[in-house]
């Protein structure tokens, strides 16, 4: 008979439901008292109110009045706790252990010595009065109009809200700037074509001047070209130049190591923190052990859980900026006038999610067990290898946008209710954390990690296929996103500050 029930460590005084209890069921000897939907929580000992309910060895909430063995534990009966208590890292670091047979990845080489696993032209505007002029210009190379380019993956246009009514060296327009001149000098670009209106706040000059260094940049706003129509054409002359130079690119063997992985978890339920985030901490050790880089965001779904992280630092410096961070948040959130607990969505809840440190203790599980290398701010290149944290919301499209422009080329996105995230020009690849959303949604998901728990299949078993699939991924295999050519609207940058 299949196991009914989960229980993630001896310490926990809940289980998860694998599948729908009944009242009179015997779960761990104790009677089920209430109907209990899958990925929910059952007391298997009862609890005082004010107690803390303890999984993955930490408090997730407190009892908010008593609460019998075999009870369902949900928002009904249990909350976040005013102050956080004692809290255990389960497993230190681990040290990295390289292969001795370093495996490789069909990449195409820059000629900076860079490594795409893409090949895209861009068209990023400045401001959003551009946007529309860029998509027309994209617009324009789609389908069989790009036959002419062999090698080419498309023209993408990334264009945004932003850009206007905000302080010319405000934080909002700095980090703006980061984000931009990050996906314009990524090398999963051939070549870009910045675009703006002529009068924004954030002036092309400036943006310019962010991007030195950068090759085959092309630059024009609307207003000194003359309008829409004579923008259109103009760019479009620019994006065939782009082309040209982009055609014809050759895939070659290249080190793992110029492989960046942006790990992200979205539409999240009980099952992610066992099965499919984990799964994807496994494979992302096996990235980090081939000297690849692997990105944690996200900062508010760390929020309790960040101890975990902090335990991994591989210096004072990261642990301390991690604090900072976690800091930042919280008061940022208190003076909305809401709390971090707010983040859990009403598909988290559905899904089984009671409070923030539930989610933020699954969450923590796609960063695998590598030494925290490094902390740093939304969009900010890349300082090392191995395991960075990138400050960032917990919305993941804003998320995935900072990590693209620190440099990712891949992204990874784990989701339990279903998610439909697409990424240019990073592409990504969807994990399903229960093999019912992957027979439900089985065209947009590329890994089911569901068999985890239905077959049991060990989690390091499935961090290799993950592994596997993101070296296809990287090679140029369309992910299910990609065949559905979704990845153009969720281009999402974090703009933290005042418009005025």
């Amino acid at each position: 008979m299949p196991a009914r029930h989960l229980r993630l460590h001896d310490l926990d005084n809940v289980v998860t439901a694998l599948s729908a209890l009944a009242p009179g069921d015997e779960i761990e000897g104790v009677t089920v008292r209430a109907p209990i939907p899958a990925g929910h929580k059952l007391a298997v000992r009862a609890l005082r109110a004010g107690e803390p309910v303890v999984k993955y060895a930490n408090t997730i909430a407190v009892a908010t009045q008593v609460i019998a063995a075999g009870e369902h534990v949900h928002v009904h009966n249990a909350a976040m706790p005013d102050v956080l208590g004692p809290r255990h890292a389960v497993r230190a670091a681990r040290d990295v252990m390289y292969p001795v047979d370093p495996r490789t990845f069909l990449g195409i080489q820059r000629a900076d010595g860079r490594v795409a696993t893409r090949n895209f032209v861009g068209v990023i505007t400045t401001v959003n009065c551009s946007a529309t002029v860029a998509r027309a210009i994209a617009d324009r190379f789609r389908g069989e109009a790009l036959d002419r380019w062999p090698g080419v993956d498309g023209v993408v246009a990334l264009t945004h809200a932003y850009g206007c009514a905000m302080g010319r060296d405000s934080e909002g327009i700095r980090t703006l700037r980061r984000t931009l001149a990050g996906y314009a000098r990524h090398p999963n670009f051939a070549g870009v074509l910045l675009l703006g209106l002529g009068c924004e706040s954030n002036e092309l000059s400036a943006l310019v001047e962010a991007c030195k260094g950068v090759s085959n940049l092309r630059t024009m706003d609307i207003q000194s070209i003359g309008g829409t129509v004579e923008t259109i054409a103009a760019g479009s002359r620019a994006v065939t130049e782009l082309l040209e130079g982009a055609a014809g690119v050759r895939r070659t063997p290249q080190p793992i190591a110029h492989l960046s992985l942006g790990l992200q978890c979205g539409g999240s339920d009980a099952f992610s923190g066992a099965t499919a985030n984990p799964a994807l901490g496994a494979a992302a050790d096996l990235l980090v052990a081939h000297g690849a880089t692997v990105i944690l965001s996200e900062t508010p779904e760390i929020y309790g859980a960040e101890h975990l992280l902090k335990s991994r630092a591989a210096s004072p410096e990261a642990a301390d900026a991690l604090d900072r961070r976690i800091a930042w948040w919280t008061d940022h959130a208190s003076t909305g006038g809401g709390t971090l607990n707010d983040n859990p969505s009403a598909g988290n809840i559905a899904g089984g999610i009671t409070t923030i440190l539930e989610k933020s203790l699954g969450a923590v599980a796609k960063g695998g067990s590598s030494p925290l290398n490094a902390v740093i701010e939304y969009a900010e290149p890349l300082p090392s290898r191995g395991l960075v944290f990138m400050d960032s919301p917990g919305y993941d499209p804003m998320s995935a946008t900072g990590q693209v422009a620190s440099g990712a080329n891949l992204i990874a996105f784990t989701t339990g209710r279903g998610s439909t995230f697409g990424c240019k020009p990073a592409p990504s690849l969807k994990l399903s954390t229960n093999s019912d959303l992957y027979r439900r949604m089985r065209d947009d998901i590329d890994v089911n990690c569901g068999d985890i728990l239905e077959a049991g299949v060990g989690v390091a078993e499935k961090g290799c296929e993950v592994f596997e699939a993101l070296i296809a991924m990287a090679g140029g295999q369309p992910s299910a996103s990609e065949r559905h050519g979704f990845g153009d609207a969720e281009f999402t940058p974090w703009v933290p500050g005042v418009i005025t």
